[in-house]
């Protein structure tokens, strides 16, 4: 349910779409026709007296498509709100801390670079009078400490003029667009996540759902929880088998 929260509440969502998708979002409602001024006459019949016609071949899907892209749509504008109110609620949350000036707030974005945050955030304003500042690193290159006492500092590593530099910060909140854990070398990040966690660091999604997802087999376990409240109609689930290491598998 967080992944097609995060997915639906992508800005890149709608435009990925092909063209003619959800265009009844922009088409303008038709006018309601005036009310006629003539009364009928005797033997005339009324509107609503006339049976209704029949529908032509391709009404009932061209009616069909354009509910499932309406109901599409108003699931992209109802998460894209919570998403909204999630965020303004972190930043509210944060207003006294000193991580920055009380005219902006800091966003840690920790994802890869081949998406500029930035640009999305540019000209944003938090409550119409707060800037938001965009802070974007890959896990690899944070280092955070964080104290029992609430104080806290992320050390991110940029490149300058060709030159790898580290510079610090204290970031208001944070946003996590990258898998924190593989099976690669140096691909364990949990302990930036348990830092976050530590510090007390607001996150616009749950840093409990990030760390969660580092082990796909809790995540699994979890779900074979609801399968087996739920049932299989309503909560079908495709059948694995776990072993705690490789050796048992070998015997089986």
């Amino acid at each position: 349910m967080n992944y097609l929260r995060r997915r639906l509440s992508d800005s890149n969502f709608m435009a990925n779409l092909p063209n003619g998708y959800m265009t009844d979002l922009q088409r303008p409602q038709p006018p309601p026709p005036p009310p006629s001024a003539t009364s009928p006459s005797p033997g005339s019949v009324s509107p609503a007296e006339r049976p209704p016609s029949a529908p032509s071949p391709g009404a009932g899907s061209s009616g069909g498509a354009g509910g499932f892209f309406s109901s599409l749509s108003n699931a992209v504008k109802q998460t894209t709100a919570a998403a909204a109110a999630t965020f303004s609620e972190q930043v509210g949350g944060v207003a006294g801390s000193g991580g920055s000036s009380g005219r902006s707030k800091v966003l840690l974005v920790v994802d890869e670079p081949g998406t500029d945050w930035a640009k999305y955030f540019k000209g944003k304003k938090l409550h119409g009078e707060m800037d938001i500042k965009v802070e974007q690193a890959e896990f690899s290159d944070l280092n955070l400490v964080a104290h029992a006492n609430g104080n806290f500092s992320v050390d991110m590593e940029v490149i300058r003029n060709g030159v790898k530099v580290v510079r610090s910060l204290k970031p208001d909140f944070v946003l996590v667009r990258q898998h924190a854990f593989s099976m690669a070398r140096g691909g364990d990040h949990r302990g930036i996540v348990i830092g976050l966690q530590y510090a007390g660091v607001p996150s616009v999604n749950s840093l409990h759902s990030v760390y969660n997802f580092c082990d796909k087999p809790w995540v699994f376990a979890q779900m074979v929880r609801l399968f087996r409240k739920l049932g299989p109609e309503e909560f079908p689930l495709i059948d694995q088998t776990f072993y705690p290491n490789h050796k048992e598998m070998k015997k089986n």
